[in-house]
């Protein structure tokens, strides 16, 4: 047997020719027994390769126990031969944690962690050169190694002229590291394919050992296979800024930098066959897994309290607050169940986590939200987590916190997207920039980017590159009709440089470019985070993040609490304190009137500009069919128009069985109980893993497969690979085959887009709230929304139309009476009016309308006292005067803007400032032409992007409308 052990991945961004999954799966063909996938220093690649000989390994024990059930067919396999073709494979890969370290005064060395102190050792080291620089950068010192060098084996790298050679190495440092990891280093031998390997390969054996270390064989590959050698030189041209023509020595000279199996491996290293064995023996020795870095969550131990005696303790307080008269049985029983589960699991830590965030949150008066697979549960409602009673769902705990999965619920709570920066720093200070940190996101080669650079990379001319990249939809929806879509644009599909580089996008199309930090899912540790993985600077300041992204976190079992924002949250808080304001009312989601008919009359109608997740065209479209009359049907408004129903053709069924169109039946009574809810037409996520256990009798394990298949916002999600297990499944159960057919292209349609109830109960939270304010507090809701702006579909000019619409009185922008944000003042009729704020003027700063709202006093009375008593620059008086705010004063705002520009700077001293000058300078008055109605609209919109004048098209009516 034979491992390879410095496998570099394109996270190695714009080297690495070949995904961690393609190594892991060449290497599996080729019978190796270990990789250790080792980029430049970095770690970032090595869970993909991980997560995927998991998933391998999965498959291969399925396949032997098909095997073990049923008669082998053919011969057995010739011992010499790689398991292929017909010959079944039984054996995956081990995947060896590594990183590449870079040194800036010494060659390279491949550390390899022995133990799972050896990982620690590694994320600590590669954290300390990472911090040091600036993002995506890391800066090492060969005395960083040996400071943090315990658990691990280093494999030294040679240099041009031998080991210990180069960047100021020298071979007394070469015997210093000899000597300093006797018994934990080797020296590689690394071919270069240029027809004197063999020489160098004795030249490096006799100064190896000269040392005393072994040597040790590598092929080094860049590459799962030679035919990725055109991309290898593409992405090298892309890194050097230069086209490919260009790259010279730079260019691979062949493809043979590539993945090989054993029998390569001796034939390339003939003479030094030991050093290809030592390969196995050396992965034999390094017993770290990644397996091994889960469940480190903090204690979250407090005043001596055990996390499960906290939990308890908080739960049962909290349900005794949320209901005053004495919780149900039914929530008393479900409470004490989920309890028993959490602590059977050990979960406590992570509940008691997003707890306290959201506690510090309500402290702070930051509305905030939890959603997600676990946050509709009767503990999450009882810590506040949640607003949304689990009794109006259809959720089974253990769905979601389930011992068969054996990972960490996942709960998402949304904020304020104002005020989320003051739970990050929280976050930040409680735990420690050492415990807590940001997850990072990978930025892929995507359309437009994959173009551009691959296109400048081959010598494209900016004009072609621009002319593929406006066919983006038509080269990425339909691979094959590049050639129609090339002639239209005015192109040559025979050009051979443009078919190189369209099948060069196509397969660079998926590779990670970058790192970037995620939205805000955080990973927080009980002992150090830079000893669970590395973490690095961030692009804004004091910000840390790890290389892993969620999808990483979530294969290893690493908790993740994500932080996000959302502005509706930010709306209704501000709605509610205006009402609070105005009426002396105090509301929260939690006790705004349940159920109220109007509000449901109002979405019937489609009345729902503003309304969270229904203001699209899609959903106002769509409510006068649904008509909702209950929370519940809120619930499913929200689900179903998504593209994974759309697309499963789920939403005309369910209108028809709704309006008593199409009887509703079940094909089997266990499929009622899943389906009842939602008339037989499964909306949900969880509705299609249940089809698929009480169906097609998917084990706990296969439908949590399935669950990941159908995750929100995955864009790979592979769904078809559960389509023969279904059907076979639905079959054997005694469904029908057009039946089984039809469920899983409802289910399928999942892949792109499905919602899960949880998330979807959340939301008709924020839909029923939000709705219930402009019901009965239209000039507040508008208020809120503008205040709260830039946020959902529709523009500040079509939010002012459809309150004066609902009879709210909406007042201009006035120097005297207006502040930075749009107020409510009352209209002088029992009522109030809606004052339009300075927000609303382009350009201008908060800071510029604070100093103008501070010096106003009883008002100003000319343009020039915004400039003598507020310091306004002409320029903001100019912007002033542009939005018309100088009205109320009696002034144009062509006479405003007059005086506006009238005015010059330096300001003159005070003694001189109090009116004299205008005395001094006798300016006739400037006769100047009215503005018409349409050129008033115009500025307003030019300045503001609203006007309260008239509508645009109102000036253009009588030439629109038909004659007669």
């Amino acid at each position: 047997m034979v491992a390879e052990l410095s496998i570099q991945s394109n996270f190695t961004f714009l080297t690495g020719a070949s995904h961690p999954e393609e190594h892991v799966e060449r290497a599996v063909l080729l019978g190796l027994s270990a990789i250790a996938i080792a980029d430049d220093n970095s770690v970032a690649g090595i869970v993909r390769a991980h997560g995927h000989a998991r998933e391998i390994a999965r498959k291969i024990a399925e396949r032997r126990a098909w095997d073990e059930r049923n008669a082998p067919i053919g011969p057995p396999c010739p011992p010499h031969l790689p398991r292929t073709g017909s010959y079944p494979i039984y054996s995956v890969p081990r995947v060896i944690p590594a990183a590449r370290l870079v040194f800036t005064d010494a060659p390279p060395v491949t550390a390899l962690p022995i133990t799972r102190r050896g990982w620690a050792s590694l994320c600590r080291l590669l954290s300390l050169g990472r911090l040091r620089a600036q993002k995506g950068d890391c800066i090492l010192h060969l005395s960083d190694l040996e400071d943090h060098a315990e658990g691990l084996h280093l494999l030294l790298w040679p240099s041009e002229t031998g080991l210990g050679c180069g960047a100021g190495g020298a071979w007394p440092r070469a015997e210093r590291l000899a000597h300093r990891f006797a018994g934990r280093m080797h020296a590689l031998l690394v071919p270069r394919y240029d027809g004197v390997d063999r020489m160098r390969f004795d030249r490096l054996a006799a100064q190896a050992s000269a040392l005393g270390v072994q040597a040790l064989a590598s092929a080094a590959p860049r590459m799962h296979h030679g035919a990725r050698r055109r991309l290898a030189d593409v992405l090298t041209a892309i890194r050097l800024r230069c086209r490919v023509e260009d790259l010279g020595r730079n260019a691979l000279a062949n493809g043979e930098q590539r993945l090989r199996g054993a029998d390569e491996m001796r034939h390339l290293f003939r003479g030094h066959e030991d050093a290809v064995a030592r390969t196995q023996e050396l992965a034999d020795s390094l017993t770290f897994s990644l397996n091994e870095l889960r469940y480190e969550y903090p204690s979250e131990i407090a005043a001596g309290e055990t996390p499960a005696d906290r939990l308890a303790r908080l739960s049962r307080e909290g349900l005794a607050w949320r209901y005053p008269a004495g919780a149900p049985d039914k929530v008393r029983a479900m409470l004490a169940h989920e309890l028993a589960l959490i602590a059977k699991l050990k979960y406590e830590p992570y509940f008691l986590t997003v707890r306290d965030i959201v506690a510090f949150a309500r402290s702070r008066d930051i509305l905030c939200q939890g959603r997600g697979s676990a946050a509709n549960s009767v503990v999450c409602y009882a810590l506040g987590i949640t607003e949304v009673s689990p009794e109006i769902g259809t959720m089974v705990f253990e769905r979601f916190v389930s011992e068969a999965r054996d990972e960490p619920p996942d709960i998402d709570v949304d904020f304020e997207h104002e005020r989320r920066e003051e739970v990050i720093q929280h976050i930040y200070e409680r735990y420690g920039r050492h415990r807590a940190g940001l997850c990072a996101t990978v930025i892929h080669y995507r359309g437009k980017r994959a173009i551009r650079e691959v296109g400048r990379a081959m010598g494209l001319t900016e004009d072609t590159i621009s002319a593929l990249s406006s066919q983006l939809w038509g080269f990425f929806s339909t691979k094959g009709i590049e050639a129609e879509r090339m002639r239209e644009i005015g192109l040559d599909p025979a050009d051979r440089r443009l078919q190189q580089t369209l099948a060069l996008v196509y397969e660079i199309n998926g590779f990670p470019r970058h790192l970037s930090q995620h939205v805000g899912g955080f990973v927080i540790t009980e002992g150090r985070l830079d000893e669970l993985v590395p973490i690095e600077n961030a692009a804004m300041e004091d910000r840390t993040v790890i290389c892993w992204d969620k999808d990483d976190i979530d294969t290893l079992g690493i908790l993740k609490v994500d932080v996000l924002s959302l502005g509706m949250l930010t709306c209704i808080r501000k709605a509610l304190d205006l009402i609070e304001q105005h009426h002396q009312t105090r509301f929260s989601l939690a006790t705004l009137p349940p159920e109220d008919p109007k509000v449901y009359d109002m979405l019937c109608r489609a009345d729902s500009i503003g309304v969270f997740q229904v203001e699209s065209r899609a959903q106002m479209n769509f409510l006068p069919r649904m008509r909702p009359r209950n929370f519940y049907d809120l619930v499913i408004e929200v689900a179903i128009i998504r593209p994974g129903p759309i697309q499963g053709d789920m939403v005309h069924p369910y209108i028809r069985r709704r309006n008593g169109e199409e009887a509703v039946e079940f094909p089997s009574d266990a499929l009622g109980e899943v389906l009842g809810k939602t008339l037989g037409v499964p909306l949900f996520q969880e509705q299609a893993m249940q089809i698929a256990i009480v169906g097609a009798g998917f084990t706990p394990e296969q439908a949590d497969r399935l669950r990941r298949a159908l995750a929100t916002f995955k864009k790979l999600g592979h769904v078809g690979e559960f389509r023969s297990l279904f059907l076979h499944g639905m079959a054997r159960n005694g469904y029908d085959r057009d039946f089984a057919e039809r469920c899983f292209s409802q289910i399928e349609g999942f892949g792109s887009y499905g919602f899960p109830e949880s998330h979807a109960a959340s939301f008709a939270l924020l839909v029923y709230a939000s709705a219930w304010i402009k019901c009965h507090h239209p000039g507040i809701f508008a208020c809120a929304l503008l205040n709260s702006q830039p946020m959902g579909f529709y523009a500040p000019a079509q939010i002012i139309r459809d309150a004066r619409e609902h009879g709210v009185e909406v007042r201009p922008i006035c120097v005297n009476n207006s502040y930075w944000d749009n107020v409510m003042e009352p209209d002088g009729r029992g009522g109030l009016a809606l004052r339009l704020g300075f927000r609303q003027i382009k350009g201008l700063r908060e800071d510029d309308a604070a100093w103008l709202t501070a010096a106003r006093g009883n008002g100003y009375t000319e343009v020039a006292d915004l400039w003598r008593r507020a310091g306004l620059t002409p320029l903001v008086l100019e912007k002033l005067s542009e939005a018309d705010a100088f009205a109320a004063l009696g002034l144009t705002r062509r006479e405003a803007l007059w005086a506006a520009k009238a005015i010059k700077t330096p300001r003159p001293l005070p003694l001189f400032a109090q009116g004299i000058e205008g005395e001094m300078i006798d300016e006739p008055a400037a006769h100047l032409p009215e503005m018409t109605l349409g050129e008033e609209v115009v500025e307003d919109y030019v300045s503001m992007r609203l006007s309260l004048k008239a509508h645009p098209v109102a000036l253009l009516r009588h030439l629109l409308t038909p004659s007669g």
